[in-house]
């Protein structure tokens, strides 16, 4: 039987792969780097669902196939949510998760709260209706990086009841427990018609 066809808009290639983990074995993930043109999406949204629904939409207009798209944010706390739905320009238009971790610590860096969650939404658009799903993991920034592993604010990123970071725990145990990793269960249950 042919796999049903769902296009994810990202360039991340992290995302993709934690998405494809999850979903993968029931349908045909395509992606930009299976399109011949690359589709820019400026988010101008002030919200992640807005960002979302933003890319989710232009994404079916340009493949005609059922597309999603997500917006992620880190929300701390003591910063009054930021960095939010700035996360991945934290730093700057063109700076690297590193810069954007640097300056996260330094913001923190006379904080004792340091509860954050990071908060992913998926919109899904199918040329009818957009559909929301919501993922929320719980946890703590570190006072500096732990572990090699993941990507953007990982590596300072405690989930809740857990001694390692994101950084340090294999992509299936972080997948377990990570904002995208409920958010996209709670879509494939959506998908497989629960």
């Amino acid at each position: 039987m042919e796999k049903a066809r769902i296009f994810f808009g990202t360039n991340n290639p992290h995302k993709l792969r934690e998405i494809n983990e999850i979903i993968g074995s029931r349908y045909e993930l395509l992606s930009f780097k299976d399109l011949v043109e690359e589709i820019e999406v400026e988010e101008t949204e002030l919200t992640l669902e807005g960002n979302a629904a933003l890319k989710a939409k232009a994404f079916f207009d340009h493949t005609g196939i059922p597309c999603f798209a997500d917006d992620t944010g880190l929300e701390v706390a003591s910063l009054e949510g930021r960095p939010g739905v700035f996360s991945a320009r934290y730093a700057g238009p063109a700076c690297s998760s590193d810069d954007n971790i640097d300056k996260l610590l330094a913001e923190l860096s006379d904080k004792t709260d340091r509860q954050a969650q990071f908060r992913t939404v998926i919109a899904f658009y199918d040329g009818d209706e957009m559909r929301y799903y919501d993922g929320i993991a719980k946890g703590n920034i570190l006072p500096a990086r732990q572990g090699e592993g993941g990507f953007g604010y990982d590596p300072v990123f405690q989930p809740e009841g857990h001694s390692q970071s994101f950084a340090e725990m294999s992509p299936q145990e972080k997948n377990a427990i990570s904002h995208r990793g409920k958010a996209v269960r709670a879509f494939a249950n959506f998908l497989m018609g629960g």
